[in-house]
């Protein structure tokens, strides 16, 4: 029988309930892996640091102003055990799955297992190759996986090197710079036209990324690049504000057979009044709660064919540019001339299977008729093929 490793980096949460019985089954034991007892609608843990919850000021209006606020967001991008449980409970119908917590004795017992087959979903916990270290260590032992190779995966992680890679090619991103330090932060970029967008340059999952990252003048730009170069440790990715629209695209296959699933689009008038047009910060940790779901996303996105297709176009280009594999989201968004712009792409899409909770890819997934295991095993299969790993269903 098919060995299918899964790689992953699981987020701390309170003692509750151990991972279900699908690793079990597989003939792992279980490990009190923990989920929480009332998920919250989104995936990371809805907290703010101590040192930055007394700037949440909320407003008459039900808007929420945030002054100055990071989240306590160090394991924003892992993933619970219910996401864990769920992509094992899909893999297990092509094999035994093995669990692959992505810790320090991930190599040892990566060489110990020897799976057929890795399916990565690691994040990876610390520098800015962190999430090629996985991959890097498959490569290493020679044991196949899902998803792109660690280059792909460094290279987006860093937005700079995105955006240079992207302009390279001819697709259409945001004009940039990035500053390592707050000196840095100056006039001396006429060709940046305010307002700018300020971000970490090695963060995912809207790490660090609140309304305050949109800068309208040279103090406000100063003020947060100073902010987040403190906060994050890492160099900020200033770029040129987009005013138009905004899409997330997910993106299944490889080569020419690669596809964009029904496209997401961002609805920012479900936003509390006043808030800014940014899905940050305050609408995946503070406005979307489980007794109040932010009905943001629409999908299919409600746009015209013409549009769509470029929209397509552009996301398949920027998939293609940057050497992704078997999947990716790629975030898209238009200018004031209504061009698709590429603002993120990301090779390890968020994937969390209950269709309550705002995951992109799963419900652009539902849309085109794939349900969440059928997701999870399209991609296993993807990459089996690309790589020549035979793989026979054992169940339903």
């Amino acid at each position: 029988m098919t060995r299918i490793g899964i790689a992953f980096n699981l987020k701390p949460e309170p003692l509750t309930t151990p991972i279900g019985a699908t690793l079990a089954s597989a003939g792992e034991t279980a490990d009190p892996i923990q989920r929480d007892e009332e998920p919250p609608s989104n995936e990371a843990a809805r907290v703010l640091s101590t040192r930055e919850r007394s700037a949440v000021i909320g407003q008459p209006d039900g808007a929420v102003l945030v002054e100055e606020v990071s989240a306590d967001d160090e394991f924003a991008e892992w993933d619970t055990a219910e996401t864990i449980d769920a992509v094992a409970d899909a893999l297990g119908a092509y094999g035994t799955v093995i669990q692959l917590e992505a810790t320090a004795e991930f190599p040892e017992r990566l060489r110990t297992e020897r799976p057929d087959i890795v399916f990565n979903m690691a994040e990876g916990s610390g520098g800015k190759n962190r999430e090629a270290h996985v991959p890097a260590i498959c490569e290493f032992f020679g044991v196949p996986y899902t998803g792109s190779d660690p280059l792909t995966l460094s290279l987006c992680l860093d937005k700079s090197r995105t955006k240079e890679i992207l302009s390279h090619y001819g697709v259409a991103t945001p004009s940039f710079t990035v500053v390592e330090s707050a000196d840095a932060v100056t006039d001396r970029w006429p060709s940046l036209r305010y307002p700018l967008f300020v971000k970490p340059i090695h963060e995912g999952s809207s790490k660090g990324i609140t309304e305050r990252n949109l800068c309208q003048t040279p103090a406000d730009l100063g003020a947060q690049v100073d902010f987040l170069l403190e906060t994050y440790a890492q160099a900020v990715l200033i770029e040129e504000y987009l005013p138009g629209a905004e899409f997330t695209c997910a993106v299944l296959g490889n080569g020419q057979t690669a596809r964009v699933l029904p496209i997401v689009g961002m609805d920012f008038d479900a936003l509390p009044d006043g808030a800014l047009p940014v899905y940050g910060f305050e609408a995946k940790w503070l406005w979307d709660r489980p007794d109040a779901p932010l009905r943001i996303f629409d999908c299919p996105a409600a746009i015209p064919d013409s549009l769509r297709r470029t929209i397509e176009s552009t996301t398949l280009r920027a998939y293609q540019a940057l050497g992704c594999r078997d999947w990716s989201r790629v975030d898209v968004r238009l200018d004031a001339a209504g061009v698709p712009n590429v603002i993120e792409v990301n090779p390890l899409p968020g994937i969390l299977p209950n269709p309550a909770d705002n995951s992109c890819f799963p419900k652009a997934a539902r849309v085109a008729g794939i349900s969440y295991q059928a997701l999870i095993q399209t991609c296993l299969t993807l990459a089996a093929e690309r790589q020549g790993v035979r793989l026979r269903r054992v169940r339903a």
